[in-house]
């Protein structure tokens, strides 16, 4: 298994975790808010160093992780847990509002391990809860994709709908194109620059390598 704190710590020297809070910060407070009710209970699944569930609105939140030095970045508001995301037995059934994962099924091993972790996610998620998953889509990031060593499992919109699908959920906002493959290069990344981009979806078909799928129990 992978030094997760090791390879982290490389990858995040790379990006910066100021930029890359500062961005989220404009990420969650101008789109993903909206898909997440500030009155709901969220968790964030393989959390990395919490941009998301540390820029979020909710009344309850929590986080699960492999890498050991993730709570170390949470918020004190923040329950987390050292588990794998196929087990959230610490969580009841039907007890959660919102699951949000970024750029993490891509480093399953398979879609075996990936049909773990939906069955997983739709077990705790209460009747009209929402998965929300933003990831690389291998549709348009095919040659960029194969750059990290850890990653596995190629998914499209498409195919990540489709299994979902197979999981039980029902898919409701299915963006083939949203956010940029990756912040680890020159890209400006300014907050007005953010904030233009998320405004301007014609921009979304032109930069976005990421989808952004979000499904229902």
């Amino acid at each position: 298994m992978n030094d997760l704190a090791s390879i982290y710590k490389a990858r995040f020297a790379n990006t910066g975790l100021e930029k890359r809070t500062r961005v989220w910060n404009v990420l969650c407070s101008q789109f993903f808010q909206s898909y997440v009710p500030r009155s709901s209970s969220i968790l964030d699944l393989a959390c990395g160093y919490g941009e998301f569930i540390n820029n979020i609105e909710a009344s309850k939140k929590y986080a699960v992780d492999l890498n050991p030095d993730a709570p170390k970045f949470l918020g004190p508001d923040i329950g987390f847990r050292l588990t794998p995301a196929h087990d959230l037995s610490h969580f009841a059934d039907d007890s959660l509002d919102r699951v949000f994962t970024s750029n993490f099924l891509e480093h399953l091993p398979d879609k075996a391990a990936c049909d773990a972790v939906l069955r997983e996610v739709r077990r705790v998620l209460k009747p009209g809860g929402q998965f929300m998953i933003l990831g690389p889509n291998i549709r348009y990031a095919y040659r960029e994709y194969w750059d990290y060593y850890d990653h596995y499992l190629p998914l499209s919109h498409l195919s990540l709908a489709e299994g979902l699908m197979l999981a039980g959920y029902r898919p409701k906002t299915v963006l083939d194109r949203f956010l940029p493959y990756t912040m680890n290069n020159a890209a400006p990344t300014a907050d007005w620059i953010i904030h233009l981009y998320l405004r301007l979806p014609f921009a979304w078909k032109i930069f976005g390598k990421q989808f952004f799928v979000v499904a229902e129990k």
